[in-house]
């Protein structure tokens, strides 16, 4: 079977510089290395596909003889001397990324946690401090971290002799794997301690204050440093991420800085105007609504909004207007609306513009459906 062009097999073009093939290389080889497709037959023929044609075409007298004679310029190259082109380079820039960090240096940083904190809509807008307790993972007091029971010793691991991995030969390279005997803690306990069965680490609850600044939303997240995960001998902690839930409230509704609510107000205030206190967060307003308000209509309260967290810029406070239809009405309520209602009979283009509008609008819909309808009866052979 012939080989493929070894510019096609890294996807560049024939005047692509070493550091594009470079690039190239380190894409393909971490998604074919054996190691991470342990269930595809073909990827160890794809890795090492790329990496031949990674080696001759980062040796510029392999290349020079390659572009010239294609690979009869370089079959007799092969095997001989070892890998060219700065292939160490290459491969150990990649080498971390396909392996975990098997090589990594110095002992490991704690995990970063998340917390889920709900806090009211006023402690959002106007910033609280509250206390949580969280659980995390502390070094055990009786055995001091060492996971021995007191009294006793850990071992150095026989396999790794402390290191946590084993080295594996694999062709030209060697790979990093966790120790299979302590599984990666460099050491044995024989006696495990009673109270952290061999851990090291116990579970405990530590309570911290958290600062809650004014204008925080859903999603939001404040970082306590050093109080998340516990790292490895020597390491910081990692860091705990509080992520903000703002809970519903019975008023206001939120969107980013403006706040809005629905303001119920009655038959005659719509019609006739007036003025209403209405509640925002900070205390109370009061709202001008001016006579004719229709239902639906907003009325906006600058600077009764939400004060955002990332600068000085105060939100608005949007009222919605809902005319509130009386119920329960007893007969003389009745007649008297009736006899209201009466009085405007014939008289919808000046005091109910909107029906009249619409009363207009239905029928010229009707009127030309009707003449839609003669004009087919009619028709282009009627005429």
């Amino acid at each position: 079977m012939s080989k493929r062009d070894y510019y096609e097999v890294l996807s560049v073009t024939r005047t692509a510089s070493e550091a594009e093939i470079k690039k190239a290389y380190r894409k393909l080889a971490m998604k074919f290395h054996p190691d991470r497709n342990p269930d595809d037959p073909d990827a160890d023929a794809k890795f090492k596909e790329a990496t031949e044609a990674y080696e001759i075409l980062t040796d510029a007298q392999k290349r020079a003889a390659y572009d010239q004679f294609g690979h009869a310029g370089v079959d007799g190259s092969q095997g001989r001397g070892g890998f060219g082109g700065g292939f160490g380079d290459a491969f150990g820039d990649i080498f971390g990324d396909i392996f975990g960090g098997g090589f990594r240096q110095g002992p490991r940083a704690g995990d970063d946690l998340q917390y889920e904190l709900d806090i009211s809509l006023e402690d959002a807008v106007n910033g609280t401090e509250v206390d949580i307790r969280v659980p995390r993972q502390e070094e055990c007091d009786t055995c001091h971290g060492s996971g021995a029971e007191p009294g006793t010793h850990a071992q150095t691991c026989p396999t790794c002799h402390g290191e946590g991995q084993v080295r594996i030969q694999q062709g030209f390279f060697s790979v990093a794997r966790t120790c299979p005997t302590c599984h990666g803690r460099g050491k044995i306990i024989k006696s495990p301690c009673k109270k952290c069965h061999g851990e090291g680490m116990v579970t405990k609850h530590k309570t911290l204050s958290v600062k809650i600044p004014a204008g925080v939303d859903s999603g939001d997240r404040i970082r306590l440093q050093g109080e998340g995960g516990m790292g490895e001998p020597g390491a910081p902690r990692g860091n705990l991420y509080v992520r903000i839930r703002v809970k519903k409230h019975t008023i206001f509704q939120r969107d980013g800085d403006t706040l809005f609510c629905e303001l119920p107000i009655s038959f005659a205030t719509a019609t006739l105007g007036g003025e209403l206190e209405v509640p925002t967060l900070n205390g109370k307003a009061r709202l001008k609504i001016p006579a004719g308000t229709q239902s639906g209509q907003r009325f906006k309260l600058a600077g009764k909004g939400v004060k955002s967290v990332r600068s000085s810029r105060v939100g608005d406070l949007i009222c919605e207007v809902n005319i509130e239809t009386p119920v329960h009405l007893n007969d003389e309520q009745k007649a008297l609306l009736k006899a209201f209602d009466e009085s405007l009979q014939g008289k919808h283009a000046k005091h109910s513009p909107k029906s009249h509008s619409f009363l207009d609008s239905v029928k010229s819909f009707f009127t030309g459906e009707e003449n839609a309808k003669d004009s087919d009866k009619n028709g282009p052979w009627n005429s």
